[in-house]
């Protein structure tokens, strides 16, 4: 990307700014710091660092100044980034609510087993929205068909979670989540948990968090009925951004209880295809140790959505 006049002139305040703060030497050889003024202008770190090395090889009786030219330009690129940081944080922290939200919308088609085999439409929507210390999210997906006027497939989910940092790894949790599954043999499912979480991965490329903590579920049986039980949440989420257009993801989730628990894992593999849109294919399996009479245990469902980030 080529650079922008405002980066271009930070860039030479920084060249200019690390000059100065270089000790008084005899003068470096035109051509040396023309090399390294051209390096201090692009704003790399890391092609500067080279430079200055190269530098100090070619001319050991000047290493002195070319040091201090380093000093002087690593001390703009932290005062920088401070300011950055600082602005960045005050524009967080004055945000009105319905700010500094992102996320993603999909909408494709599903492939079904287990309690209903067939194929239809799928929409869900994702928004997040990161603070200082609080992460939000919600969360909603739909999957519906109609043949010849009869309901075939439907089922729906809607959840929020909100994240708490303890620390740059450790976070604390709060969710709430509902579920219909008229075909699954519920009409609603809701659940609570709280709990802790750990971020075992954070790098710019992978991330891997696993959460654990009590919950609570309530479940609406059809045609009538219902049970609340109290259970236990255990859940990781990774994403490994393989290349600049090439996502895995993995999640897992298992709520374990006397009676019915369950087990949800869905692995989904994601390709961009520019301008914030991507397509994604997914594979999700959910397990019901004692589903209702009448319902197999194993549902698998496989989709094709196309993605757009905003």
């Amino acid at each position: 990307m080529p650079p922008t006049p405002i980066n271009t002139a930070r860039n030479a305040l920084i060249a200019l700014a690390a000059i100065s703060a270089a000790p008084a030497f005899a003068e470096l050889p035109a051509p040396v710091k023309a090399m390294i003024d051209a390096a201090i202008e692009t704003g790399d770190a890391a092609k500067v660092a080279t430079v200055l090395d190269l530098a100090k090889a070619t001319n050991p009786g000047d290493a002195a100044e070319i040091d201090g030219i380093a000093a002087g330009f690593n001390a703009e690129q932290e005062r920088i980034a401070a300011e950055d940081a600082a602005a960045k944080e005050a524009a967080i922290r004055s945000a009105g609510l319905l700010d500094n939200w992102s996320g993603q919308g999909q909408v494709g088609a599903f492939r079904s087993t287990g309690n209903s085999s067939n194929t239809g439409l799928t929409a869900g929507l994702e928004l997040m929205r990161t603070g200082i210390d609080w992460r939000h999210k919600l969360t909603g997906l739909a999957d519906f068909q109609r043949t010849n006027g009869v309901t075939t497939r439907e089922q729906f989910l809607a959840a929020y979670e909100a994240n708490y940092q303890l620390s740059d790894r450790l976070f604390v949790y709060g969710l709430a989540q509902y579920e219909r599954d008229r075909f699954q043999g519920f009409s609603s499912r809701i659940a609570a948990s709280g709990g802790f979480g750990y971020r075992v991965i954070d790098t710019d490329t992978m991330e891997l968090s696993v959460k654990a903590g009590p919950a609570y579920r309530k479940t609406s049986f059809i045609p009538s009925g219902s049970s609340s039980d109290i259970a236990g949440l255990a859940a990781l989420d990774y994403d490994w951004q393989v290349s600049d257009t090439i996502k895995v993801t993995q999640d897992a989730s298992a709520f374990i209880q006397s009676g019915n628990s369950t087990y949800l894992s869905t692995t989904g593999l994601e390709a961009g295809l520019g301008s914030g849109l991507s397509a994604r294919v997914s594979y999700a399996v959910e397990h019901d140790t004692a589903p209702p009479a009448g319902a197999v245990k194993t549902d698998t469902l496989t989709r094709f959505t196309l993605i757009y980030g905003f």
